[in-house]
């Protein structure tokens, strides 16, 4: 009787596609759909684009309404006959995100398409705000906008998804406008009542549809006994075939499987679905390259291309706060450069992520990316760079990252100084190291070596302490990403939440700095960062950061003759009670050291 009210339930339940323009708002709409028993969302992200390919690949699962925002939504019209709701962007949308770059100490701009730009004017005016507001209709003008603005020495926008991404591509920060829970929930009930009204059965033929909506990646469909029905590309190997096969009987009646599948060295990922098409069953199987970068079985050695570069880059905090600051135009130019780098920094000043940006921006980038972990290389790891014929290191125009070199043992360490004079390996490739070096603290013997015989260029990063006045900004934007991630509209910080920060000393630098903000954003459940939730996290911060004094027990006083007396017994234990050669190691005689034993002397 449960099993029938739960069909019933769900043939009576308004179908709605949801395209969320980020992943934030994906978890927001799908928790204001659980207040609503009789909407089933299915919700996708998507911008633009992205959004219409999303549309494509699932409007023949007979859903009633579609919901989305902005140009997606306008997009998404032109090429469905589902009624199509827009999420609104409210008065409060915009003035919370404008609230949340007030931090900001550059002028910014405020660019979108006029369901944004004409909710801004409105409260510019009213605030007397004097921002610069600039209207776009389709997405191919915001490139040149934000070229046009950079050029004016624009740092910062606010927008949608799209000008978002593309500022940040171009290198400038962006606040992305958000929507929050009352715009939602009207776009749900909305939807809802035009769904009820327009549902009806459809004719199109599901498989085709699938197929032609899919614009990356790789499609096969096979029938029910196994056999190949489509493949989008090349027919499949026996290998994935066999593979595939096997998965069908897990492919679920409702939803997707996905899983993992490494084929000559990458690691694909695979999405499979059941499709019902009349009275026959058919699976479709969707396979793209991952971002994980195949282990090379070998600790502390990997290679990585280009993507799986850009990938870890993109997520990293530099990129996400905006942190480079004057950092970049130095890095430009070494970048353009074929001469070895040295990165030297305090401990989680971001070193790895400066030496993927240098990758990243030079002329190698087609070319793998190789990193050496000196701290976690195995002397398996270091015979086989310095001695395999198989070696990276025997490649030619790669670029390879020696990581934590003051880590590496120092006969391996002048070990890999020999290889690279004897076989002109920073000739042949593009060297980086890091060097973790405290504030006033001398380099390591090997380190400074490397730096004088390879005529390394040094780029030093700053410790966060010396940037106090930016971190009200890098904390503001950081946070705007936070939002996004968590599904969360957190405006900023209370009064004196960011002086507790900017006053910290952060000892951990940009990583401790990345961790204390993920965990306030976490843990806030109101529009702003209180006071006391910072407090009470850098009092925990500052127990972990101080040195563990508690358990050090005083030496008591002792006179000189005790203090010798020590020494000498000391050095008998580490003999062995070999008195010849405890006197040798003291450097006395043994008659000298008798009487030490017996306080004679």
């Amino acid at each position: 009787m449960v099993e029938v009210t739960k069909m019933k339930q769900e043939q009576t339940q308004v179908r709605i596609l949801g395209i969320a323009p980020y992943e934030g708002m994906q978890a927001a709409m799908e928790r204001a759909a659980d207040n609503s028993p009789d909407i089933h969302l299915d919700v996708y992200t998507g911008d633009l684009e992205e959004g219409v390919a999303v549309v494509r690949e699932h409007q023949a699962e007979d859903y009633d309404c579609i919901i989305s925002r902005g140009g997606t939504a306008k997009l998404v019209q032109q090429i469905t006959d589902i009624p199509v709701v827009e999420i609104p962007v409210s008065v409060y949308d915009v003035l919370r995100t404008m609230r949340l770059a007030e931090n900001y100490v550059d002028r910014y701009a405020i660019v979108g398409f006029p369901n944004i730009t004409e909710t801004a004017h409105t409260l510019c005016d009213l605030l007397k705000n004097p921002s610069n507001i600039i209207t776009i209709h389709s997405a191919k003008e915001i490139g040149p906008v934000l070229s046009r603005l950079q050029t004016a020495g624009y740092r910062m926008v606010i927008g949608d998804m799209v000008t978002n991404t593309m500022a940040r591509e171009l290198g400038m920060n962006a606040f992305l406008i958000t929507s929050g829970v009352e715009s939602l929930h009207a776009a749900l009930e909305q939807a809802a009542s035009v769904g009820r009204s327009f549902r009806r059965l459809r004719q199109e033929n599901l498989i085709l549809s699938k197929v032609l909506g899919e614009e990356t990646g790789s499609i096969l469909v096979l029938n029910e006994g196994g056999q190949v029905y489509y493949p989008q590309n090349t027919d499949p190997s026996p290998e994935l075939l066999t593979l595939l096969r096997g998965k069908i009987p897990e492919i679920p009646p409702h939803g997707t499987l996905q899983f993992y599948h490494n084929r000559a060295g990458t690691l694909y990922r695979v999405v499979a679905q059941l499709l019902r098409t009349g009275d026959a069953n058919h699976y479709l199987f969707h396979y793209s390259a991952a971002q994980i970068p195949v282990r090379s079985g070998k600790s502390g050695l990997r290679s990585l291309n280009k993507n799986e570069c850009e990938h870890l880059f993109n997520n990293s905090f530099y990129f996400l706060s905006g942190a480079l600051g004057e950092l970049e135009p130095k890095i430009v130019s070494i970048a353009a450069t074929r001469k070895p780098v040295m990165i030297l920094g305090e401990t989680g000043t971001g070193k790895e992520q400066i030496a993927l940006l240098l990758y990243l921006r030079s002329t190698q980038s087609s070319k793998p990316y190789v990193v050496v972990d000196c701290a976690m290389a195995t002397d398996k790891v270091w015979d086989f760079l310095l001695n395999h014929y198989n070696s990276p290191l025997n490649d030619n125009g790669i670029t390879v990252f020696f990581q934590n070199f003051e880590s590496a043992p120092e006969a391996r360490a002048w070990d890999l100084l020999t290889l690279i004079q004897a076989s002109d390996l920073a000739g042949r490739n593009r060297l980086l190291f890091s060097c973790t070096c405290p504030e006033g603290d001398s380099l390591p013997d090997a380190t400074a070596q490397l730096i004088q015989i390879l005529a390394c260029l040094i780029l030093k990063l700053p410790a966060l302490r010396s940037r106090q006045d930016e971190i009200p900004s890098l904390a503001s934007l950081y946070l705007g990403n936070l939002n996004l991630e968590l599904g969360k509209q957190i405006s900023g910080f209370d009064a004196h939440a960011i002086e507790q920060l900017r006053r910290f000393p952060w000892p951990g630098n940009y990583t401790q700095f990345k961790r204390v903000i993920q965990e306030l954003a976490t843990v806030t459940d109101s529009y702003y960062i209180r006071n006391t939730d910072v407090a009470e996290i850098l009092s925990r911060e500052r127990m972990l950061s101080a040195p563990a004094r508690q358990e050090e027990v005083k030496r008591p006083r002792l006179t000189l003759k005790q203090i010798i007396r020590q020494a000498v017994e000391q050095a008998l234990q580490e003999n062995d009670g070999n008195q010849t050669a405890a006197a040798r190691q003291l450097g006395i005689g043994r008659t000298t050291m008798w009487r030490y034993l017996n306080n004679e002397e």
